[in-house]
């Protein structure tokens, strides 16, 4: 429109904006970026030099995002200065954090998420950054993760990969900055049925469970622990790690409906699953009435999974005193 204009009324545009392309990028924007990549083979200085410029440019042009998609050696390119290191110890750490977080801005264009994550070395990579680094690092690395895992085959991908372990490593280490980026990823992998299996084999409900009894990250983990429950392995994992008490204290404490309906869910197939967990139910029940409580006040799906728990344990006890 500017362009048009000009031209109506004469006005000579510079020749910069003349030779820009209909994304906004000038050749010189483009010669530049080439020239950014070729420092990715050069010596540290220039790496990180290089590395620092491409992350500011990927976070606030989208322009720059999309470039990586016009050549498929333009990502291996990027990540030269990792994937050619003999050790993580070999790694600059400042270097390190800036191609991570350059891959996660990139994860963000829409039609970067398939080239990102198909490009062979990069999973791999990311799985790494979980492991070392900065914490800046570690926590980036998560968010590609949960980024790229928008679409159905990646989050195929990434489980085949096995980044749920390093995740729910990272997890458990519990540091502040990276809890919101992990549990996203988790949970955002867990949607498919695969990378559910592969999170309960990968010890994911032992770390969960202890940091809810912590009450650390408790919505976000919760969330995932409904979405995992349904697995006969995670009900009995329940029951070993002391689930029960700490999920029916959440519902007296919180006063957040989805939080409790989350804890219902997860109580509920319990209940349905675990018969030897009726007794303590009950006996929580006959103490605090915490279901009933859910029964009467609760979301109307947590409403039905509460009839169903205490319509189970009053048959059940039913059925205890008649045989007596």
């Amino acid at each position: 429109m500017i362009s048009k204009w000009c031209k109506s009324h004469g006005i000579q545009l510079a020749e910069l904006v003349e030779n820009s392309t209909e994304d906004g990028l000038t050749e010189a924007d483009r010669k530049h970026f080439i020239c950014l990549l070729e420092k990715m083979s050069l010596t540290l200085p220039d790496q990180k030099g290089a590395a620092r410029e491409l992350r500011l440019l990927t976070k606030r042009m989208p322009s720059f995002r999309a470039l990586f998609g016009e050549s498929l050696d333009a990502i291996p390119q990027l990540l030269n200065p990792l994937s050619e290191s003999k050790s993580q110890h070999d790694i600059h750490p400042d270097l390190q954090e800036d191609l991570i977080t350059t891959l996660l801005n990139l994860s963000i264009h829409e039609s970067n998420k398939k080239l990102v994550a198909e490009t062979p070395m990069v999973i791999p990579l990311l799985m790494k950054a979980l492991q070392s680094g900065t914490v800046g690092t570690r926590s980036n690395a998560a968010a590609a993760l949960f980024t790229l895992s928008a679409l159905d085959s990646n989050k195929a991908l990434i489980g085949k990969s096995g980044a749920l372990k390093p995740l729910i490593d990272l997890l458990e280490e519990g540091h502040p900055q990276a809890m919101k980026d992990v549990a996203s990823a988790i949970f955002n992998l867990c949607i498919l049925h695969e990378n559910k299996l592969r999170a309960v084999r990968d010890g994911a409900v032992r770390v969960i469970v202890n940091k809810i009894v912590n009450r650390i990250y408790v919505d976000e983990l919760l969330a995932i622990l409904a979405m995992l429950s349904s697995n006969q392995k995670v009900v009995e994992d329940l029951g070993e790690f002391g689930a029960i008490p700490c999920l029916l204290s959440i519902m007296r404490e919180s006063s957040c409906a989805r939080n409790k309906e989350n804890c219902i869910a997860i109580l509920h197939t319990v209940c349905f699953n675990d018969r030897t967990k009726w007794k303590e139910m009950r006996e929580a029940e006959n103490a605090y009435g915490t279901i009933s409580q859910i029964a009467e006040y609760g979301t109307s799906r947590a409403k039905r999974k509460a009839n169903g728990i205490l319509d189970r344990l009053n048959r059940a006890a039913n059925l205890t005193h008649h045989t007596a």
